[in-house]
């Protein structure tokens, strides 16, 4: 499995951040210089980073631990949904739903009466006028958007990986609260003090985000793997402590 170089993250422009006036105080140590108003974060941190986020990942994925991908912004949308796909763990595109997380037993409620939409036959729709049904439909199609990415997870997640700190400040206070450890993609106009494994980067580029997030997903299920491949006496304890 190929890793993520200096050149790769270069080549795709991650080393560019926001306007300097906009820099979060606690960026500052990732800023290495500015170019014509513009911060220049330092690569060298983003592999750092990224290097950090993805043991500390590997070691949950070995325990069993599930893993919980938000990328609401245009330029994440389709990149979270596809990697989260490929590497079989859940995600958020669409709006975070106020208490996702910290009212999860509520959110599951509404996603087992998405599983009872649509399951085939369903008593739900038997004796109902056309227009009833009509409405039971349009909010089948609420539910599924709103749940697309989560209807299979019956768990709070092991971890949370978010592209941008700033617009998913809903997820990550809901995270910090459950004490649910989360990995980040930051700008240098996020505070990195906000998550546990903050990578680095220009959260505003696609192929960055795609460069980051794919190796976040081979990494999960490299590890996957290496879990199939051990005894059946291996422990279903997601919880792992954090990297110093």
């Amino acid at each position: 499995m190929q890793k993520v170089t200096k050149e790769d993250l270069l080549n795709s422009g991650a080393h560019f951040g926001h306007v300097s006036s906009k820099t979060d105080p606690n960026f500052k140590d990732f800023v290495v210089s500015q170019k014509n108003g513009i911060d220049i974060i330092n690569l060298d941190d983003t592999l750092n980073g990224l290097d950090k986020a993805s043991n500390f990942i590997s070691k949950i994925v070995q325990r069993n631990g599930e893993i919980l991908f938000v990328g609401t912004k245009k330029h994440a949308k389709d990149v979270i949904q596809q990697e989260a796909d490929r590497c079989g763990m859940f995600y958020v595109v669409e709006r975070w739903l106020g208490g996702t997380l910290t009212n999860f037993s509520t959110i599951k409620k509404s996603i087992k009466r998405l599983h009872s939409l649509e399951k085939d036959g369903s008593a739900i729709f038997e004796d109902l006028t056309k227009k009833e049904i009509l409405q039971l439909n349009r909010e089948k199609i609420k539910l599924s958007d709103q749940h697309r990415g989560i209807k299979d997870m019956k768990k709070l997640p092991s971890a949370i990986v978010i592209v941008d700190g700033k617009t998913e400040s809903i997820a990550i206070q809901e995270a910090k609260k459950l004490e649910i450890p989360i990995i980040c993609i930051v700008d240098s106009n996020t505070d990195p003090l906000l998550c546990d494994y903050p990578i680095p980067a220009n959260d505003d580029s696609i192929r960055t985000i795609q460069l980051i997030v794919n190796e976040i997903a081979n990494i999960i299920i490299s590890s996957s793997k290496k879990d199939d491949d051990k005894s059946d006496n291996a422990t279903d304890d997601p919880v792992v402590k954090k990297d110093k």
